[in-house]
């Protein structure tokens, strides 16, 4: 039975600390995902920009 008092204690921390946690707003929510969005479609470019870039070098290298 010790099992089941150390469940029910476990869940009575999780719901005590989960009081103390500080939520976002939906406002805070939303800027930050179009923050990452926006960071990842730019990185994305780039990354294949320079990717086009190196595969037309080496290609202009090997001929």
């Amino acid at each position: 039975m010790k099992i089941f008092e150390k469940t029910a204690n476990f869940i009575t921390e999780v719901k005590v600390e989960m009081q103390k946690v500080s939520w976002s707003t939906k406002e805070e929510l939303i800027g930050s995902t179009t923050v990452v969005i926006v960071s990842t479609l730019l990185l994305a470019m780039f990354i294949g920009m320079v990717d086009i870039v190196l595969s037309r070098c080496i290609g202009l290298i090997l001929r």
